[in-house]
C-alpha cells in the first residue's frame, strides 16, 4: 500500500531518547519536524535501591514479575553492567524462571531480545489491562515484583495486589528529567496556540505531564484546539484525556514510532 505524505506538515516531536529516529521517519514522509524534547531518561539517580531488588529478586525473591515498560528492564540490566556484572548471570536465569506479565509490546521486546517470551501479556497495554490479566490468577501469600514506569508509584496496582494477597517487591530503575527549560516549553505551547504546529506527537505520559505542569491549563486548553493530537498508545491517550484532551489519532496495535508515523500520515496527510 503506498505510504501517504506528510507533505508541508509541521509536526512538534517532545520525544527525547528516539529523537533522531522519530524525526528521520517524519522528515522521510515530508513533513518538517520542531524538535521539542520535553523529557529525558535517565538512571535512577541512587542506585543501590535498585541493587537491592535485583539481588533480592536473584535470590528467588518473586514469584511473578509485572514490568510495565521495556526501558525499565533494559535499565534494570545497564544497572547490573555497570555495578554487579557478576550478578547478571543469576538475574537472567531467575528471570526466565519466574512468571513474567507485560503490560505492553516494548518490554516484550526486550524480553525476545533475551530469548525469553512473557508468560501473561496485559489484556490493553494500560494499568487497567494489566489488574484485568491479575484477576484470572489467584496470587494469595505470592510474592510480586513491580517494575514501574518511572518514579510513578502506580498505586491502583499495588493497591490492587496488597488487596489480592500479595507482598510486592517494587523497583524504579529509571527517572524522568526536564530536557529542555521552562521558556522553551512555553515557545512550544505559544506555536501552538498560533497555529504554528499541524501535528504534537507524543510518546510518554511525562512528556503530557510535564507540559500542563508547565503552562496555564486554560491557556493549553486552547492551544490544543489549533492543533492535531497524536498518541503513541493507550497510556498515552488515557494521560491526555485525563488532562481534558482528545488525541486524534493512535496506532491501532504496534505502539511504536514507526506505526504512529502512519497513523499521523493516514489521519491528517498531506498540505493541500
Amino acid at each position: 500500500m503506498l505510504e501517504q505524505s506528510l507533505n508541508g506538515r509541521v509536526i512538534a516531536v517532545p520525544e527525547a531518547r528516539q529523537l533522531d529516529v522519530f524525526a528521520g521517519l517524519l522528515e522521510r514522509r515530508g513533513a518538517t519536524v520542531l524538535r521539542c524534547p520535553l523529557v529525558d531518561i535517565k538512571d535512577a539517580p541512587d542506585p543501590q535501591p535498585v541493587l537491592n531488588w535485583l539481588q533480592e529478586f536473584s535470590n528467588g525473591g518473586c514469584d511473578e514479575l509485572i514490568l510495565l515498560t521495556g526501558e525499565g528492564l533494559r535499565r534494570l540490566l545497564s544497572c547490573l553492567d555497570l555495578h554487579q556484572p557478576a550478578m547478571r548471570p543469576a538475574f537472567l536465569e531467575r528471570l526466565a524462571q519466574v512468571r513474567t506479565l507485560t503490560r505492553g509490546p516494548k518490554p516484550v521486546r526486550v524480553l525476545r531480545e533475551l530469548g525469553m517470551q512473557p508468560t501473561f501479556t496485559a489484556a490493553e497495554p494500560t494499568t487497567t489491562g494489566v489488574i484485568e490479566t491479575l484477576r484470572t490468577l489467584d496470587l494469595r501469600g505470592h510474592r510480586v515484583g513491580v517494575q514501574l514506569y518511572g518514579s510513578e508509584p502506580n498505586q491502583a496496582l499495588i493497591d490492587y495486589l496488597y488487596a489480592a494477597g500479595a507482598r510486592t517487591l517494587v523497583v524504579a530503575p529509571y527517572v524522568y528529567a526536564d530536557a529542555i527549560d521552562d521558556a522553551q516549553v512555553h515557545e512550544l505551547i505559544a506555536n501552538m496556540a498560533r497555529g504554528a504546529i499541524d501535528i504534537i506527537a507524543f510518546t510518554s505520559m511525562a512528556q503530557v505531564n510535564r507540559l500542563f505542569a508547565v503552562g496555564d491549563r486554560a491557556a493549553l486548553l486552547t492551544a490544543f484546539e489549533k492543533v492535531q493530537v497524536a498518541a503513541v498508545g493507550p497510556v498515552v491517550r488515557d494521560t491526555l484525556a485525563a488532562h481534558g484532551v482528545t488525541a486524534n489519532c493512535m496506532p491501532e496495535e504496534a505502539y511504536f514510532l514507526k506505526p504512529l508515523t502512519s497513523a499521523m500520515a493516514n489521519s491528517i496527510g498531506p498540505l493541500q
